[in-house]
């Protein structure tokens, strides 16, 4: 009871909702590593759901957009995203560039404005990666997402920073993914 007699309220706060897609549809890419020590570093503060059906989106066709004709799978898809509080994503660089895959799934949500303001954070985790990594900032940029400096981090010689045996990053690179989230969980801020 409080001091006027009243019953405590408690509020539960639930966790941010983080929707967390990779570049790299393989199974074992160090860029799955990443969100899944995320997901597991993080699993007290906040809630990360790995997105894993970025290969089971159509190609894109803009004929396909409206409500009517929009294939299951991105409908899905974009509420998925309108349902997260923030988006991270995480690729490899291809051909000094993004994958097709995450290229076709941020394409899908141009007719709709899901990624508008959306608190967003980015990593590019490849060997070199820079292209990949200017070429995502554009099209985030473009489509509407809200990030920072804080939120964009690149991690050049990404195989490298990973120990094979144990799945785990070096020291450096999970301090800088620390700052990557605090900057992601500073946009989402409170609720």
């Amino acid at each position: 009871m409080s001091k006027n007699g009243e019953p405590f309220t408690f509020v539960l706060m639930a966790k941010p909702n983080i929707l967390a897609l990779s570049g790299s549809i393989r199974s074992n890419s160090v860029n799955n590593v990443i969100l899944d020590c995320i997901k597991n570093a993080y699993s007290s503060s906040l809630s990360v759901t790995i997105y894993d059906q970025l290969a089971e989106l159509p190609y894109f066709n803009p004929d396909l957009t409206d409500a009517q004709h929009l294939p299951p799978a991105v409908g899905n898809f974009i509420s998925s995203i309108e349902q997260a509080d923030a988006v991270l994503l995480c690729t490899p660089e291809y051909v000094f560039s993004l994958p097709g895959v995450l290229k076709n799934a941020i394409e899908w949500t141009v007719a709709t404005t899901v990624l508008q303001d959306k608190p967003t954070a980015m990593i590019v985790a490849s060997l070199a990666g820079q292209k990949a990594f200017e070429s995502l900032d554009l099209v985030l940029t473009t489509v509407g997402a809200k990030m920072t400096t804080k939120t964009k981090l690149l991690i050049g010689g990404a195989f490298g920073k990973l120990n094979k045996d144990t799945n785990t990053l070096d020291e450096n690179t999970l301090a800088a993914l620390r700052t990557l989230i605090d900057g992601l969980c500073e946009l989402i801020g409170p609720d």
